[in-house]
């Protein structure tokens, strides 16, 4: 190597010092009176002359590609080198000796000359810049190429890095959010739990760049005529929405381009950049799947790359494009903190909204009621309701169709129906409606027997602290002053319906059936798949509540429910202890008795008649009240979530005795969950006259 380079400059030493030597020897020729021309106007000298001149300047060119050449050789050893060190360091490289050597993904270029030509001189030769450095061959794997060239995704990785007061680097490139389990929870409507679909962390980023996402750059060129993605064996794993979300990556890096100082200094390319975020706005559209997006989408991503690199060009520093990129996701957080906020009030006020067609039913009903003939209106086989051989259920609700599900597919799914009595608790002013419904649809079988909260002559203030507390002026106040509304950060607990005794008559189960030794008590949201007959055979060994827990690892224990501050609950209950669960509970009224559970009850509720103790809802007092009482049951007897959580499983599901619509969105509501509405709607006759009437549909 070093020899041919010796020789290279002998040569060009020749081709410079021979002219000067012949220049020097005719001299004298061109003093010489005898001589008619100058030497160098001869043309054996000229053409001396123009041999050494053309040699020089090849033998110039010689030695510059070669020094280039040896240059670009150290530059990609040395690159190699230092992308194997880390490549090993970060366990990136594969075990295959081979290695595959590519380009480095984020250059663009463009068969059209002119576009350079029209440019400005510096940003042609930034542009000629790019194009020698994109000749670097790279060694690392696509995830570890995709991470460095994407801004977005440094970004947010160094933002969370912030908060978390971690090290990136030692965590490694792991994206995925751990969702604690305090987090999962969801309200019950009758219960004292958090609900998750309201609560959003403050520390969850708007944008967030997965390696899936990083990885959607490299199929910016794999487009043909039938979808903007054309998959091979590289990426055949890719997700269906990773350019949709390239897309949206552009979109970020343009407007943060179009903010910067020195971007707006040069006004073609503010132009040139607005119209490529239009056009991209446009190809991008509501597509949330690479196949919605048009033909033409390669084509945009593309010229987006084009101006984004000009754009690079210009705005070198990184600082600033971080800082504005912070800066905005700053600002998304903000609004979607807000918009959480008023998706919380939105949501609460729509749960506790009666629908326009669940308000004309009761209408429409008690107009039928009052109407029809006394002798239509008795239950018949009213000789079953005290029997305690049979099996009984207690549904305590002002929703006529909600509990017409319950009981109807109560018995759909049971074996002998003829065995089974339904006893429903209602409000006054629902009473005619639900007993006309029964009346004009008895289930089969079964026992029907529909009674008046009102009649019960025994509960009144005197005798249930809760009533006296729930008729208290300081109550009312708490749940119907709106201007509280806004700061109070426990919303589910405003919910009015917490004024209603029927939430709380599940407390007196012994005082409404005294004649019963176990009755089975169902919420009015969930629905019943299996047969429940099994339960009335169950050992609850000495305990008065049979019930499902509901604990995991750090939730839906006893500690997010009660206030452990207070020394009261301190001193007499387990903060870890496991919490059950509301909806389907076997009550064992002899043991209720014997232990004088209504006692218990009463005198927790005095204690708490300034909500220190727990915040209002029946689980919190269930769970004080049958402490140490209850009996676990098996978890196929009953699944939860339906009401919030979209990703019950669906396992769950098929294996559950009951399905429970815990939360805010019930099926009976427009904002349910459309995934598990069907299971509650195949219970429901939507061509009866009544609900057509009412503009009841599925």
């Amino acid at each position: 190597m070093m020899s041919l380079r010796n020789i290279v400059l002998l040569l060009l030493s020749i081709t410079v010092v021979a002219p000067i030597l012949l220049y020097t020897d005719r001299l004298s020729t061109f003093n010489s009176p005898s001589s008619e021309f100058p030497f160098y106007f001869s043309s054996h000298y000229f053409l001396y002359l123009i041999f050494y001149v053309v040699l020089f300047w090849f033998l110039w060119v010689v030695f510059l590609m070669h020094f280039s050449a040896k240059q670009e050789f150290i530059e990609d050893v040395t690159v190699f080198s230092l992308s194997a060190k880390d490549s090993r360091h970060l366990n990136l490289l594969p075990q295959e000796t081979s290695t595959v050597l590519k380009e480095p993904v984020g250059f663009a270029y463009t068969e059209d000359s002119t576009k350079t030509k029209n440019l400005p001189r510096g940003l042609r030769l930034g542009e000629s810049r790019e194009r020698a450095f994109a000749r670097v061959l790279y060694t690392t794997t696509e995830e570890d190429q995709a991470q460095r060239d994407n801004p977005i995704k440094q970004v947010t990785d160094i933002v969370r890095h912030e908060r978390q007061g971690g090290n990136i680097f030692e965590k490694g490139d792991s994206t995925s959010e751990n969702v604690s389990g305090e987090d999962a929870i969801d309200a019950n409507d009758n219960d004292g739990k958090l609900t998750t679909s309201d609560q959003v962390s403050d520390q969850e980023s708007p944008i967030k760049a997965t390696k899936q996402e990083q990885s959607a750059i490299e199929t910016s060129s794999n487009v043909n005529e039938k979808g903007p993605i054309l998959f091979n064996k590289q990426n055949e794993q890719m997700p269906s929405d990773a350019f949709v979300h390239r897309l949206k990556d552009q979109l970020i890096q343009a407007k943060v381009y179009l903010s910067l100082p020195a971007i707006k200094a040069n006004p073609h390319l503010i132009h040139e950049l607005r119209l490529r975020v239009k056009e991209v706005t446009r190809t991008l559209g509501d597509a949330s799947n690479d196949s919605e997006l048009p033909r033409n989408a390669n084509e945009r991503v593309k010229a987006m790359e084009q101006s984004l690199l000009k754009g690079k060009q210009i705005q070198d520093d990184c600082a600033a494009f971080v800082k504005k990129l912070r800066a905005m996701i700053h600002s998304s957080e903000e609004q979607l903190r807000a918009h959480k906020k008023q998706t919380l009030l939105l949501t609460q006020l729509t749960a506790k909204t009666l629908p326009r067609g669940l308000h004309c039913l009761p209408l429409r009903l008690t107009t039928e009621y009052y109407y029809s003939n006394s002798s239509q209106k008795q239950f018949p086989d009213q000789e079953k309701l005290e029997d305690p051989r049979l099996y009984h259920y207690a549904i305590f609700s002002d929703n006529i169709l909600a509990t017409a599900v319950v009981v109807n597919s109560v018995t759909a799914n049971a074996e002998d129906a003829s065995k089974h009595v339904f006893h429903i608790v209602t409000d006054k002013l629902n009473h005619a409606a639900m007993r006309m419904w029964f009346l004009a649809n008895p289930p089969g079988k079964a026992t029907i027997q529909v009674q008046n909260i009102e009649d019960f002559a025994w509960l009144n203030s005197s005798y249930s602290p809760v009533l006296k507390q729930l008729n208290s002026p300081d109550m009312i106040d708490y749940y119907f002053k709106a201007h509280r509304a806004s700061s109070d950060s426990n919303l589910k607990y405003r919910n009015p319906k917490y004024l209603s005794i029927l939430n709380h008559l599940r407390f007196y189960l012994p005082e409404i059936f005294p004649k019963l030794n176990k009755v089975l008590f169902l919420d009015d949201d969930i629905v019943v798949q299996k047969d429940l007959t099994g339960l009335w055979s169950v050992d609850l060994k000495g305990n008065v509540n049979g019930a499902v827990e509901t604990c995991g690892e750090n939730f839906h224990r006893f500690d997010r429910y009660l206030n452990f501050s207070n020394p009261l609950i301190a001193k007499n209950f387990d903060p870890r202890a496991c919490g059950w669960a509301y909806g389907m509970n076997i009550f064992d009224l002899v043991e209720w008795k014997r232990q004088n559970i209504t006692e218990v009850y009463h005198n927790w509720q005095n204690l708490n008649h300034d909500r220190t103790l727990w915040k209002l809802g029946t689980l919190p007092p269930g769970l004080i009240t049958f402490w140490k009482r209850t009996f676990p049951l098996n978890r196929s007897w009953h699944t939860l979530g339906l009401g919030y959580n979209p990703n019950v499983s669906q396992k769950d599901i098929d294996r559950a005795a009951v399905i429970h619509y815990n939360g805010n969105l019930k099926p009976w509501l427009e904002i349910s969950i459309t995934r598990f509405r069907s299971y509650w709607t195949k219970y429901v006759n939507y061509d009866h006259v009544y609900l057509r009437e009412c503009n009841i549909n599925p």
